[in-house]
């Protein structure tokens, strides 16, 4: 393993892309429930928001077969351009290159459909031919069958691809929960996207810390009133 692969991410050293998130391409999902998928998407974007991160979102084929990326997750960088291929392979497309190198950082993260296909020649041929470290996104990406993704990791993970999470890469990102600049908008994002954690966070919040809820809207608690 080379010294570059030991380097922790930072928002100073990586940039993100976000390929083919878009909703015929998530019908062929069968490796992670697509609605977690989604989540899970959207969480990601949120955190490279908070932390600067350079994105970059490609699509292919929108108007003749897949369909626009999911709303949620390009509301997220408003007015943001979509880079638009032919090619399953982002790789092969001059604009993806042109801003891969424009961001400047060699640890790209990952996220996209499907990851036998898109995700795993984009990885490939950016570590071959552009010398990029792949992070890739396990569980914000989505294969066709759960061994198609599986061997997909397992063929990248060979090549040298890093494996990672969302949430994995959201706390990389934040390290240092005394990085108070950036605390309140992590928590947010955990406290809305992250399951469990979040709901225990929320918990700990207002039932330890005394916080009010985070509901917007006001709703009164009656008492108990025993039937006759």
């Amino acid at each position: 393993m080379t010294t570059a692969k030991l380097e922790v991410l930072t928002p100073a050293n990586c940039q993100l892309i976000f390929i083919d998130h878009q909703p015929q391409m998530a019908f062929g999902v069968q490796s992670i429930d697509r609605q977690v998928l989604k989540n899970n998407t959207v969480a990601l974007a949120k955190a490279a928001k908070v932390f600067n991160i350079p994105t970059i979102f490609t699509t292919v084929e929108t108007e003749s077969f897949s369909g626009n990326t999911y709303p949620e997750l390009l509301d997220v960088f408003p007015e943001k351009d979509i880079l638009e291929r032919t090619s399953m392979n982002s790789w092969d497309d001059q604009k993806v290159r042109d801003a891969l190198a424009t961001n400047g950082k060699r640890k790209v993260v990952v996220s996209g459909l499907w990851t036998e296909v898109c995700n795993n020649t984009f990885a490939l041929c950016a570590m071959l031919e552009g010398d990029y470290e792949i992070y890739m996104v396990a569980d914000a990406s989505g294969g066709t069958s759960k061994e198609a993704h599986d061997y997909a990791m397992q063929r990248m993970i060979q090549a040298g691809v890093i494996p990672v999470t969302w949430q994995q890469v959201m706390l990389e990102w934040q390290r240092d929960w005394a990085h108070r600049e950036t605390y309140d908008a992590v928590m947010n994002i955990v406290k809305e996207h992250s399951g469990a954690y979040g709901m225990g966070v929320d918990y700990a919040y207002t039932m330890v810390h005394k916080a009010p809820s985070r509901a917007k809207a006001g709703h009164r608690t009656l008492a108990p009133v025993p039937a006759k």
